[in-house]
């Protein structure tokens, strides 16, 4: 871009940007209270009791993951991602994207990863319900199923964990849903998760920062559709090797 365009371009924008920072910023954000909001605890505790309560149900989500680079600079890579879930023990997830092409099950004994591309899976015994193969996935194999602390149903504790600010930042409309926006604080991490209004309240945006990291990088998955009463077949839980597909073992954390 020409310097003398981009400096007129910085010029005409700069005073926008101002007044969208502070006019646009709805008066409950501009003015959050010090700790947590009730009402910020209360819908949040609302909408994880209403997905533990559900005993199956799947999801499409849009995901995007920023990776900094040595210079600082922010590279974004995209990825969407399909869940069906059936409580207590039951979990497939298929992702696809700039960085992985990857299939997720676990049929309540194993869980298996599987890379379609590369004619590789892995597979490992796994503890008998979804809560304890979400937590064997994190702590032993270094694996975070796709968004697995919301699926799982002390998903509010995990959330919580060490949040010492929250507030409702307003209303917004998400993939046509009209949401409550909710932004909390703990020491390392901020997010934001978006909640949809009504008598089914699903999560339908989670946004993650991380401020330990340098230049704190986001994740964020945004739910572009729910499904509370799926049809699940024989084989939705169950995973059948591809021919020539070579099984490896899961990396060492």
């Amino acid at each position: 871009m020409h310097s003398t365009f981009r400096a007129r371009l910085a010029a005409i924008l700069a005073p926008c940007c101002i007044l969208v920072a502070v006019a646009g910023l709805p008066a409950a954000a501009q003015d959050r209270p010090a700790g947590v909001s009730p009402e910020a605890e209360r819908l949040l505790k609302a909408s994880t009791d209403f997905l533990a309560g559900q005993e199956r149900f799947s999801a499409e989500t849009r995901n995007t993951l920023e990776i900094v680079l040595k210079s600082g600079q922010k590279i974004e890579f995209n990825h969407k991602a399909r869940l069906s879930a059936q409580r207590p023990d039951k979990l497939r997830a298929e992702r696809s994207g700039d960085l992985v092409e990857q299939v997720f099950v676990y049929d309540g004994k194993s869980l298996t990863l599987h890379n379609p591309k590369d004619k590789v899976y892995a597979q490992v015994a796994a503890p008998g319900t979804l809560e304890g193969m979400l937590e064997f996935a994190r702590t032993e194999l270094d694996i975070v199923a796709p968004a697995g602390d919301l699926l799982d149903r002390n998903a509010y504790d995990i959330l919580m964990e060490g949040v010492t600010e929250g507030f409702v930042v307003g209303k917004a409309v998400i993939e046509g849903a009209l949401c409550d926006h909710l932004a909390f604080r703990a020491p390392k991490v901020d997010f934001q998760i978006w909640i949809q209004q009504g008598a089914q309240p699903l999560p339908r945006k989670l946004v993650i920062t991380t401020r330990d990291l340098p230049y704190a990088p986001q994740f964020a998955v945004t739910v572009t559709k729910w499904n509370l009463k799926p049809a699940f077949g024989a084989q939705t839980f169950a995973f059948t090797p591809p021919a020539g597909a070579k099984k490896v073992d899961f990396l060492p954390r």
